[in-house]
């Protein structure tokens, strides 16, 4: 008996350090990821709020703590109202074309049909093509005296001479969005079409038994099953245009006239030509700000839809 109690004993301890290690082990193992997300995410977003708070700058060599000025400053620059404005309407614009598109997109692709498995895999190389790539394409297609744009446009009528693209105040805007469009399209196609394989075949073929024909189908069983998804494809896709840089700087570099400029290119010039830290890092902050509102919106919208089909 004694020497069972003594056994009890020395299993007891070991016992709970197992116990303990056990749950100290996913911990340790998830902590360089921690450590590697803080560093590279969390820090820079607490150090720009702080920079946001002074004047730092390495021109006038200033850095002292001014409060909210350089936010009253951004409300009262033009500048900043100018390049939110183009901000705004440039991923409202893509991304609902870009949905729109890419959903017809995947409907198409979602049916059987001779080399359905080349077609799906080639429509992805738009979106594989590096941003700065597409940007010079479209370059050389949208040339205002060159460009192949203008040339089959003349050809078959449409215009009687050369439309200068993304050197123009009143088609800068459409040539960026278009370039977009076209590059990012395949990326909402392939996440819909996802979706599209979620929705339980046997509610299609009871839909075809009862009568219902092709819209009707899509209309009243496919989108609405499919609704959760389309919006959580349009909230990252949303996101995503929002922060558009390289686009932008190599095609137009905001201009012409600042027709173009929007947050991202905006801030660039701040930050890295002016190298006025501080005032930089308020324009971020509000770009952070307004890109949390916009996946608030989309997360109300997801929430209820979620909550809805249960």
């Amino acid at each position: 008996m004694a020497a069972t109690a003594r056994l009890g004993e020395q299993a007891g301890p070991r016992k709970g350090t197992g116990r303990l290690a056990s749950r100290l082990t996913p911990w340790l193992l998830l902590l360089p990821v921690a450590v590697s997300l803080g560093a590279v995410s969390v820090y820079p977003i607490f150090e720009g709020l702080r920079l946001s708070l002074t004047n730092t700058s390495l021109v006038t060599q200033e850095h002292d703590f001014i409060g909210l000025r350089n936010y009253e400053a951004l409300i009262a620059d033009p500048l900043f109202w100018n390049a939110w404005r183009h901000t705004v309407f440039f991923t409202f614009v893509s991304t609902l074309a870009e949905t729109l598109i890419g959903l017809a997109m995947a409907l198409l692709l979602f049916e059987h049909f001779t080399g359905r498995g080349m077609i799906r895999a080639a429509m992805l190389v738009p979106w594989a093509m590096p941003t700065v790539v597409t940007s010079k394409m479209f370059g050389w297609l949208f040339d205002g005296q060159y460009g192949l744009v203008n040339y089959l446009l003349r050809s078959v009528g449409l215009i009687d001479q050369n439309v200068n693209w993304y050197g123009s105040i009143d088609n800068a805007m459409a040539t960026i969005i278009i370039a977009d469009v076209w590059k990012t399209t395949p990326f909402m196609a392939l996440l819909l079409l996802a979706g599209l394989q979620t929705v339980p075949k046997s509610l299609i073929e009871a839909a075809r038994i009862d009568g219902a024909g092709a819209w009707s189908t899509f209309w009243n069983v496919r989108l609405p099953l499919l609704m959760p998804t389309l919006l959580i494809a349009g909230m990252f896709r949303a996101l995503d245009a929002f922060r558009v840089f390289d686009l932008v700087y190599v095609l137009t570099g905001g201009g012409p006239a600042d027709s173009t400029e929007t947050l991202s290119t905006f801030s660039y010039k701040i930050l890295f030509s002016t190298l006025q830290f501080g005032y930089g890092s308020a324009l971020s902050t509000a770009m952070f700000v307004t890109e949390a509102l916009i996946a608030a919106g989309f997360g109300y919208f997801i929430m209820r839809k979620m909550r809805s089909a249960r």
